[in-house]
């Protein structure tokens, strides 16, 4: 399989939605659609509503279901996957998944819930959860879990079995890692959600990427994705050193600080998160982001 064929699929640059909120903490829906939007016109291949930088985790359920609507509504033609497992309960998921599912979502995304270190635990999990939705499913190996990644061999039955269609890697390793699911992946599509490993899992078979940095610069990992996919290695390396760069200077307040770098590209989004990361921004922070800002705009990376 091709990156271009796999992006026509579920491989490709997927969109990670930050949640925007009024002061208040409320979420800003009107403001959600707007990023939405501009999130499709910023050349994301599909959209992931409902993940770990939209702070899933303090969301309740009828926000989550509400976010994944609204992406739905405004995403211009572009696939839609939202996360449908969180809650902690299995009869709260299988409701989830079928409300999900009726807010018309292309595809369910399943986090591993701290059972990745038991193949067979996971694999019937996740294959259990599977009989509750007719849209095709993704992993997600949520790094707020302990015991989240799964193995090679686990993800490679998943797949085999036509269970999933791809994976949100977040090993960060390459050998013992995301090179693992890569050799079982079959017709599946491998997705890294680590940046300094991105080129390198290309290289070796990786069909997408899911990461922090396409909240607030998914245009640069588009621009490296499309080098490599046309075979123009000198300037995928160079993309991918300019989004490594996105990737440390968001680091610091993550995910407060990719709202300040949309609020700077013309989305009017406010730094609030109810996990507090705003507080870790300081002027100091918040002037290194406005440099590498201005510095992405004089180099075509960014919108002014």
């Amino acid at each position: 399989m091709t990156l271009r064929e796999a992006e026509k699929g579920w491989g490709g640059v997927y969109s990670l939605l930050l949640t925007p909120y009024h002061e208040d903490l409320s979420i800003d829906y009107d403001l959600y659609g707007e990023y939405v939007r501009w999130q499709t016109e910023q050349g994301a291949h599909h959209l992931f509503s409902v993940c770990g930088s939209s702070e899933m985790s303090l969301l309740t359920k009828e926000e989550r279901i509400r976010c994944a609507s609204v992406a739905v509504r405004n995403s211009c033609g572009h696939k839609v996957v939202a996360t449908a497992n969180t809650a902690l309960s299995r009869s709260e998921q299988i409701d989830e998944i079928k409300r999900m599912e009726d807010a018309g979502v292309d595809g369910v995304v399943f986090i591993t819930k701290g059972y990745g270190s038991d193949d067979e635990i996971i694999i019937r999990y996740i294959t259990e959860l599977a009989e509750h939705t007719s849209v095709p499913i993704l992993l997600y190996e949520a790094p707020s879990y302990r015991n989240h990644q799964i193995s090679g061999a686990a993800y490679g039955k998943l797949a085999a079995d036509g269970i999933i269609q791809g994976i949100k890697d977040t090993t960060c390793i390459m050998e013992g890692g995301i090179s693992d699911k890569i050799r079982a992946q079959g017709k599946s599509c491998v997705m890294n959600a680590n940046i300094p490993y991105l080129l390198e899992s290309l290289e070796e078979g990786a069909r997408g990427v899911v990461a922090t940095p396409s909240t607030c610069g998914v245009g640069i990992l588009r621009k490296l994705w499309d080098a490599f996919a046309d075979g123009n290695m000198e300037m995928a390396r160079q993309y991918h050193a300019d989004v490594c760069s996105l990737s440390d200077v968001i680091d610091n307040g993550f995910n407060a600080s990719a709202k300040y770098l949309v609020s700077l590209q013309g989305i009017p989004m406010k730094m609030l998160t109810r996990g507090g990361s705003e507080k870790r921004l300081n002027d100091q922070a918040l002037k290194n982001l406005r440099v590498w800002h201005e510095a992405a705009v004089r180099n075509g990376l960014m919108n002014a």
